[in-house]
């Protein structure tokens, strides 16, 4: 029996949660985001439910990779197999996976006897032109982190065992969630998520009664409920591939430029990596808007989710805290 998820749509408020997946789906260059909050505020149902309103792309059939049509990372010599369309995939990394589930194995015997390299493909292989989920992601090994980090920074996930190596295309979308109260993340891994949201419950009672209602209403029937919802989840899915297709368009002034360097410049953010970034963001924003111009409102919102966890902290201050 085929699992639903809950529907995108139908998650009510965390806007801004959702904002920022969105945007990594428009340009997925920005290099993913991280999600905090409290347990039950919707973090993971949300990354689990955008798989399901990503965009289609072309890959080889059959392939282990996600390899795209005319891609010859292994070499001339292997002739293309026939291209089909399927959505972007969203593979989850669970906190206890083992290291060769999400780098892959290598198999020692086969290159022994036969002198050839056959590699058993991981989670970064499946997750290459895609999103890598890690719920937990402040409770993820060490060890782990450090692959993540190789992965993330190379776009290249090298296996090496008994003097044999293999290597791949390894470039995806990190997606992270977590709970502050189980501890942060180190500095290092936290500086490679594009943007970051903090997350917490609704206060409305309104909202509160939407929400049990329409979990009541998915759990007696997914698949109704998930039909209910289609023409709106449709709705976000054409949205988005407009912007898609709107996004190399979008042109930013060089005074939007200028405003995004004083702007971190003034916060004391390390590095230059938070002004590509906030640029990446404004611009995916103009285009989700449907505009080919960044505004000054593009630029306000992009710093809002691009800064907070890069901003240089006191000792004992929470990420995303704001200094008044």
């Amino acid at each position: 029996m085929q699992f639903t998820p809950y529907p995108f749509a139908a998650i009510v408020g965390q806007e801004q949660m959702k904002l920022a997946l969105i945007l990594n789906v428009i340009n997925p260059q920005i290099s993913g985001v991280l999600i905090r909050g409290e347990k039950g505020t919707a973090k993971s149902t949300a990354v689990r439910a955008l798989a399901d309103i990503l965009p289609e792309i072309e890959v080889v059939a059959g392939d282990p990779f996600q390899t795209a049509p005319g891609d010859t990372w292994r070499g001339s010599h292997e002739p293309p197999g026939p291209s089909i369309q399927r959505k972007v995939r969203v593979v989850e990394l669970p906190v206890g996976a083992t290291e060769d589930r999400l780098v892959g194995t290598l198999d020692l015997e086969y290159a022994l006897k036969h002198g050839e390299k056959r590699f058993e493909p991981g989670l970064l292989a499946a997750a290459h032109r895609g999103m890598l989920y890690v719920d937990e992601v402040n409770l993820l090994d060490d060890h782990l982190v450090d692959v993540l980090l190789d992965a993330a920074a190379m776009g290249v996930n090298t296996v090496e065992r008994e003097g044999v190596s293999f290597a791949h295309p390894a470039r995806f979308t990190l997606v992270g969630t977590m709970n502050p109260e189980e501890g942060e993340l180190r500095p290092q891994l936290l500086d490679r998520f594009g943007l970051c949201v903090t997350v917490a419950g609704i206060s409305g009672t309104a909202e509160r009664v939407e929400i049990m209602e329409r979990r009541l209403a998915y759990e007696a029937d997914p698949h109704a409920f998930a039909h209910q919802w289609a023409a709106a989840s449709q709705q976000i899915r054409e949205r988005i591939a407009a912007a898609i297709a709107l996004h190399p368009q979008v042109l930013a002034e060089r005074h939007h430029l200028l405003t995004i360097a004083t702007q971190c410049q003034e916060l004391g953010v390390d590095g230059h990596r938070a002004d590509i970034i906030t640029l990446k963001t404004a611009k995916a924003l103009a285009a989700w808007h449907g505009r080919t111009q960044v505004e000054t409102d593009d630029l306000r919102l992009a710093g809002e989710l691009s800064l907070p966890h890069r901003m240089r902290r006191l000792p004992f201050e929470a990420v995303g805290e704001v200094r008044r």
